[in-house]
């Protein structure tokens, strides 16, 4: 809009937009004894961003702002301070044109002048008015106005094109077939630093091919770049300035500061100290957000607090509906065990009493596979005892991979979220990193620190769990809270770490790390811990631990005779409530009353031993009609044929390596416990068939569970017996068989002989190499004699051996 200053103020002389220059040429012209202005900080300029739109207008404020950043409302109206200089310092200048420029926040100013006062002198004195004056708009109130003679042809667009720090000034011939010159960044410093504090000058690379040529002005301060770019733009560089015969112009363009990817190129050029950070990020938000969420559903999963059978609003509406509706009563599975429980009572009592007092050491119940520890300690000592944790580590020993296996820890605690896919992720990230940089950046994560999270977010659980019950009004409120934990064992939960060892000879890093973690728990008094086991090497395990404490220790052996006949009887009777009533209107019978053959059971009972397990089974059986002899019989040929298949056949290294004894060994020691009952352990050690690995190969069969090893004093290997009772009469039963026991001794035959045989070969080798000598020496003489008598000493067992394999032979080849 053009725009004159009278007398009356600012007033629109004619409609015409300037925004685009005379005409829309882009440009300002100014005749004889005129000069053109810029003044800066007219307009605020953020308001750039209104414009950047496509349906603002760039000519005038939008309407709406205008009442609040019009130039005569702000003060800043350039035209009427050109009029208030003209009258104060007496010289002839007038405003004749106003070019608004919104989005550079500033205003072109075409003046008139008489032609005695050059426009640099104008141009000096609106400075020194305005840095006087220290005109400042409210929307920017530490910074003034400021005014600069436009000295070159300024280009007045309005397209979409927005302000920079940078300039890109190019070096152009003043007219078609000349030749321009590239200034020097000394030139461009005493031509551009007048307007502003310049940050760095680029020049064009000198190999560069583009022309024209060009370099960069980084500036500062934005409006200080903004002013260079309107006085300067179309400048004329004469000769006598550095421009060549012709002159050069300079032609100048805001230019945006491209940074392209410049946060990825750093990211990607600095590995060592990225992947670190993002590791220690990743932690830090792991730590912060999820462990808080893990911990409450640890405690969750102790306290059953989200289980919906014991809330107790779930429990009063089913004891509603089950007054009102009488439901069947499910068949008991622990029928008859108020016997065994009644035998065990002494033990039931220990573990209460233990779980009261302050020691803090581990309680350990031992005992085989079937004898009921399980039960004795959850359903019986621990029946009225909240805040019960069980951790199985069968599920977490038999896992397969890391992944599976904090899968199941996690399980097993009720630890979620648990994000274990992402292991896998981070160790490629890592041997990626590894391999880029050089060095362990530290981002995966071994089973060993997953697992060690795991157990300590649970601790934190139960530490919370304990301190629950205490309050203000409590007689030890003034006490911290490890001190208040001591003296109150009673309110402290209970750790019951079942299946313990389980498959320990695949690995041991699981319980280590379970080993140490209850440690931390019952040296910090936060929980009692139980351990439930089958191995009878605990100690060593778990004194790695706890090596300064002294376990309390319960082993659970069968059941004695009377105590397994009872828990048969019971089981008998449990489901006579559930029997329909006889028709006749008689009362029921009571198998225990009403059978007669029920006397044969102390007889059974004697072949069948206490074990739990096998006891349930024979009553199972004996209720589908069976005799308990006939039972018994069956019982003892299943257990029979399954010692064939889990420990004879298929247990040669061809067929399972996985099995660290030969059918030879076992049949050895099922031979000899069905004649004994129960061997020497060290006895057993000495025959030629246990001579290599013998202590292994028993311990691995005492895994599998076909025998028990005992300990004596000092805890020393003693005795070896059948891993179950039931074994006994087993063992007998297949020894039994004259085929099978022809077959197996033959096997063990063929073994010895081979292993006197290389016995004799080595004498021979030995006495041969003795001969090469010629004269032997009397000192020989002793060597010479103890080769041959044992050379004939193996080569009469070999005959024997022999002997014996004939009539095995022929039991083969004359019986099924």
């Amino acid at each position: 809009m053009l725009l004159e200053k009278g007398p009356q103020g600012l007033r629109t002389s004619r409609l015409a937009s300037l925004q685009a220059g005379e005409g829309k040429s882009g440009h300002i012209p100014a005749g004889l004894n005129e000069g053109i202005l810029f003044f800066d900080n007219v307009f605020p300029l953020k308001l750039r961003k209104i414009l950047g739109l496509p349906f603002s207008s760039q000519g005038s404020p939008p309407r709406f702002l205008k009442y609040f950043i019009s130039p005569s409302i702000t003060g800043t109206d350039p035209a009427g301070i050109v009029g208030k200089v003209s009258k104060e310092k007496n010289i002839s200048i007038k405003a004749s044109e106003t070019i608004l420029r919104l989005k550079e926040g500033g205003a072109f100013v075409k003046f008139t002048h008489d032609g005695s006062t050059p426009a640099s002198e104008v141009e000096k004195v609106l400075q020194e008015y305005l840095r006087k004056e220290k005109i400042r708009p409210w929307f920017s109130p530490w910074r003034r106005m400021r005014v600069n003679l436009v000295k070159g042809k300024p280009w007045v667009e309005d397209m979409f094109r927005f302000p920079t720090q940078r300039l890109k000034v190019e070096f152009i011939p003043s007219e078609p077939g000349a030749e321009a010159v590239e200034l020097s960044q000394e030139q461009l410093y005493a031509f551009f630093r007048p307007y502003g504090k310049l940050g760095d000058i680029v020049a064009q690379p000198p190999d560069s091919k583009i022309v024209p040529r060009y370099a960069y002005l980084d500036f500062a301060r934005q409006p200080r770049a903004i002013m260079a770019r309107n006085c300067m733009h179309g400048y004329l560089v004469t000769q006598a300035e550095g421009g060549g015969a012709k002159g050069t112009i300079l032609r100048l363009s805001y230019e945006r500061k491209v940074k392209a990817h410049w946060v990825r190129d750093w990211l990607v050029n600095h590995p060592r100290i990225v992947i670190p950070v993002i590791a220690a990020i990743i932690a830090g938000i792991t730590v912060a957000v999820f462990d808080p969420i893990r911990t409450f559903f640890v405690k969750a999963h102790i306290t059953r607090s989200l289980h919906l059978e014991d809330n107790r609003f779930y429990k009063w509406i089913k004891g509603y509906a089950t007054d009102i509706i009488h439901w069947r009563r499910k068949q008991d599975d622990d029928a008859g065990m108020e016997a065994v429980w009644d035998d065990r009572k002494g033990n039931i009592e220990q573990i209460q009493t233990w779980l009261m007092e302050t020691a803090d050491t581990f309680i350990i119940v031992q005992g085989p596979r079937g004898s009921g520890k399980r039960e004795l300690v959850l359903d019986q000592a621990l029946k009225d005892r909240k805040n019960t944790l069980v951790i199985d580590c069968k599920p977490i020993q038999e896992a397969r991979g890391d992944s599976a296996t904090i899968n199941a820890a996690a399980a097993e605690v009720g630890y979620r979220p648990v994000f274990s896919w992402l292991n896998s992720i981070s160790g490629m990230i890592d041997m990626a990193a590894q391999g880029a940089t050089g060095v362990k950046t530290g981002f995966s994560e071994t089973l060993d620190s997953q697992l060690a999270k795991i157990w300590n977010n649970t601790a934190t659980a139960l530490r919370k769990i304990a301190l629950e019950k205490r309050n203000k009004d409590d007689k030890d409120a003034n006490l911290g809270d490890d001190e208040w934990l001591e003296v109150h064992p009673e309110h402290r939960p209970v750790v019951v770490i079942d299946n313990f060892l389980h498959k320990s000879q695949e690995g041991g890093i699981v319980y280590d790390k379970l080993a140490d973690w209850a440690a931390r728990l019952t040296t910090a008094n936060i929980a009692h811990v139980i351990f439930l086991t089958n191995n009878v090497a605990y100690s060593k395990s778990l004194s790695k631990a706890l090596p300064d404490r002294v376990f309390r220790q319960i082993s659970l052996s069968d059941c004695s005779p009377e105590v397994a006949k009872k828990f048969v009887i019971t089981h008998l009777d449990a489901d006579v409530e559930d029997d329909a009533a006889p028709k006749d209107g008689s009362p029921k019978s009571i198998p225990s009353q009403s059978r007669t053959d029920l006397s044969e059971l102390d007889t059974c009972i004697d072949l069948l031993g206490g074990r739990l397990t096998d006891l349930e089974f024979l009553a199972r059986r004996i209720k589908t009609g069976e005799t308990p002899t006939k039972a018994v019989h069956e019982i003892i040929e299943q257990s029979a044929s399954e010692i064939l298949k889990m420990y004879i056949f298929g247990s040669d290294s061809s067929d399972d390596s996985a099995r660290r004894w030969t059918s030879e060994q076992a049949w050895l020691l099922i031979k000899q416990l069905a004649e004994k009952g129960s061997l020497r352990y060290n006895e057993m050690l000495l025959s030629d068939t246990f001579k290599s690995h013998g202590e292994s190969v028993l311990r691995a069969l005492e895994q599998a569970e076909m025998i028990s090893i005992s300990s004596g004093q000092n805890g020393r290997p003693t005795s070896i017996k059948p891993g179950k009772p039931v074994y006994h009469p087993a063992f007998k039963r297949l020894t039994e068989d004259n085929v099978l026991r022809a077959k197996l001794d033959l096997a063990i035959l063929s073994e010895l002989t081979k292993i006197e045989n290389a016995t004799i070969e080595k004498c021979e080798n030995e006495l041969l190499l003795i001969s090469k000598l010629g004269k032997q020496p009397a000192q020989m003489a002793p060597r010479i004699q103890y080769l041959l008598t044992k050379l004939a000493g193996s080569q009469e067992k070999v005959e024997r051996y022999e002997r014996e394999g004939k009539g095995l032979k022929k039991v083969l080849g004359e019986e099924y």
